[in-house]
């Protein structure tokens, strides 16, 4: 399977383990020690999930505005990537709270919420490939992103209070690891974004064919 180093699988799970080790180092905090690593990581996987669906809604509403097909493609390959991530933060998330808080506190309202958005968005997806209506689904990442960023905005702060305590905290090494931890998850989103892409147009190919 990694016998074709230009595989963005290949690099995929090269920026992952390059994102593995860059956590592992990460520098401790005063309070929660090196277990904040984890927060580090559940909150570069999350915010790169939704930079993810903020990208697919502006692609699509291109595409929508344009009705230029590519950007369609586009809005489609990145909300399916957002929603990989976003359930994949899941259990970070779950890891994080245990290992700080030592227990899982799934009532909280915003991991509640993220949960919901989880199932929602994975049957959302689902639902869409299933259509295989590429304008329903730029309309559909759009409606998406908006209904999350509401929902979360008027959602309760109990573990995840504002503002960022890693942008807040004043603290440079702290602020420049997570911004670069980020950037190396970005990385990662855009070779499984590339991954979709492929089989995206292998799908329609196949389709054209038999047409």
């Amino acid at each position: 399977m990694f016998k074709n180093t230009k595989s963005p699988l290949f690099w995929f799970f090269i920026i992952l383990l390059a994102i593995v080790v860059m956590t592992f180092f990460g520098p401790e905090e005063q309070t929660l020690g090196s277990n904040v690593r984890l927060v580090y990581l559940h909150g570069a996987w999350v915010l790169t999930a939704e930079l993810l669906f903020a990208a697919a809604a502006l692609s699509g509403l291109v595409g929508l505005i344009t009705r230029k097909e590519a950007f369609h493609r586009w809005s489609t390959a990145l909300g399916r990537t957002g929603i990989f991530y976003w359930i994949t933060y899941l259990p970070l998330s779950m890891w994080a709270m245990n290992a700080n808080w030592n227990g899982l506190f799934l009532a909280e309202p915003r991991f509640r919420l993220a949960m919901t958005f989880a199932v929602v968005g994975l049957l959302l997806q689902l639902g869409l490939w299933l259509l295989n209506l590429s304008w329903l689904t730029s309309a559909a990442n759009i409606i998406f992103i908006l209904a999350l960023r509401f929902i979360f905005a008027t959602a309760e702060n109990i573990m995840h209070p504002p503002p960022s305590p890693i942008f807040s905290s004043g603290n440079w090494n702290i602020i420049g690891f997570f911004v670069g931890l980020n950037l190396l998850t970005l990385l990662s989103a855009y070779f499984v974004t590339r991954v979709i892409l492929r089989r995206y147009d292998s799908a329609i190919q196949k389709i054209s064919e038999s047409m």
